[in-house]
């Protein structure tokens, strides 16, 4: 597996701290990308960050974390080469890189506990894209029709 890069807001911060120290002691390589503190913050100069940083390598996931995960998916999913799922169990974050090949895990610091959010990251960490026909759905995400 690539690099994992992590960010947050200051409602996510104590939350990324924890998930970074259990990545860290289980080997993965990880890019903290901000923020390093509890001080109030803009969350989507964070999600920017990490998603600029993660068009670098093709194999890198991200996670990011906030109070509700919600803005920063929201942001996340902006750029085209990010398919950012906010997971609020285990299965949605299997079921997020199997069928959807997500690559960028969003969390709620205030919404999910830190047990399992850990369950969550492990989940999302070691589930594969099925790739057949979900392949094709994915290759769909950036065909827009005008109307």
């Amino acid at each position: 597996m690539g690099v994992i890069y992590i960010a947050c807001d200051h409602a996510g911060f104590q939350l990324k701290e924890t998930i970074k120290e259990t990545l860290n002691s289980a080997g993965h390589s990880v890019v903290d990308c901000g923020t390093s503190s509890c001080a109030s913050c803009d969350y989507p100069l964070f999600a920017h960050d990490l998603c600029r940083r993660m068009r670098q390598a093709d194999d890198a996931l991200g996670i990011l974390v906030c109070g509700t995960g919600i803005g920063m998916s929201m942001v996340a999913n902006r750029h085209p080469h990010i398919r950012a799922a906010l997971c609020n169990t285990e299965l949605h974050a299997k079921l997020s890189r199997e069928h959807n090949n997500a690559n960028v895990l969003c969390l709620g610091a205030r919404m999910t506990g830190v047990e399992l959010a850990k369950a969550i990251v492990q989940a999302f960490l070691s589930a594969k894209f099925l790739g057949d026909r979900h392949a094709r759905r994915v290759d769909e995400f950036n065909q827009l029709e005008e109307s």
